[in-house]
């Protein structure tokens, strides 16, 4: 549902965001490479648009700034 030029939007920039995560190995990175471990890498752009299109809502709902979550090891 909804406007289908967002949905790919989100979808292209999730999937250069899973490019770039395979060549790292940081903790930011570690939802998106535990994923890739054991799904397909469509299912994982479709998930990470699905996080970052309700991060998205969120920030505008609550007219915030985006504070990324604190790294723990």
């Amino acid at each position: 549902m909804g406007d289908g030029y967002l949905r790919s939007l989100l979808f292209v920039g999730a999937t250069a965001v899973i490019r770039f995560a395979r060549n790292k190995a940081s903790l930011r990175m570690a939802w998106i490479n535990g994923l890739l471990a054991r799904k397909p890498a469509r299912l994982v752009a479709v998930a990470l648009a699905n996080k970052m299109a309700r991060i998205a809502w969120a920030v505008l709902a609550r007219r915030e700034i985006y504070r990324a979550p604190a790294i723990t090891a």
